[in-house]
């Protein structure tokens, strides 16, 4: 029986596959009694013929309207968490969940948290960025950021303000930029997250 859930939420365009072996690695090397699983968005990305998803469409997206566009991807992404949770009997035990998001799955995550919507045990973002709108829910949930500062998708001074606005909001949070990393996850990220992660769920073991 795991004692534990991470949610892997991937990338816009990619899907639930490109993350799985991420799990797979972290319950070998850090997290054996850890469940993982790593669903597929809800909606279909156009703008490619592979197997493609999006938590909500890039399709005219700016600045200002983005925050929009993640209120309006809520309900499907809160049911998809639902059934996951469910599934695996932790609907009672959400401080022993864990959400890790890449980049538009970082958005998801980080606001599932901030909007106080999904009270987890923690959440990894990598490449990502917090679009909530202020106020966001205040807690003292750890919140850990990777970011490579040779992003040129979404730069990595995003993870730099996402810090700041979840200090502010009382939330512990731990950022690691990585000079030569581009748009991706790295060795180095991968190694420090599963570190955390189990280092997270050991110490709410501890409480």
């Amino acid at each position: 029986m795991n004692d534990s859930l991470v949610i892997l939420l991937h990338g816009v365009g990619s899907n639930g596959a490109d993350l799985a072996g991420l799990g797979d690695f972290w319950h070998d090397s850090f997290l054996p009694d850890t469940a993982f699983a790593s669903p597929n968005a809800p909606q279909r990305f156009p703008y490619q013929h592979s197997d493609g998803w999006q938590w909500f469409s890039l399709e005219g997206v700016t600045p200002e309207n983005r925050p929009a566009r993640l209120e309006a991807a809520r309900a499907d992404f809160d049911v998809l968490l639902n059934r996951i949770i469910h599934a695996h009997q932790m609907q009672d035990q959400l401080h022993r969940v864990v959400l890790v998001g890449f980049s538009q799955g970082s958005m998801m995550a980080l606001d599932a948290l901030a909007s106080g919507r999904w009270p987890v045990g923690g959440v990894v973002a990598f490449s990502g960025r917090l679009s909530t709108r202020d106020p966001l829910q205040a807690a003292n949930t750890p919140v850990l950021l990777i970011h490579g500062q040779q992003d040129e998708v979404i730069p990595w001074r995003e993870s730099e303000s996402a810090d700041a606005r979840l200090r502010a909001a009382g939330y512990h949070v731990e950022a690691h930029y990585e000079p030569a990393t581009a748009h991706t996850i790295s060795i180095e990220g991968v190694q420090q997250a599963g570190a955390w992660i189990a280092e997270v769920l050991g110490a709410d073991e501890q409480d």
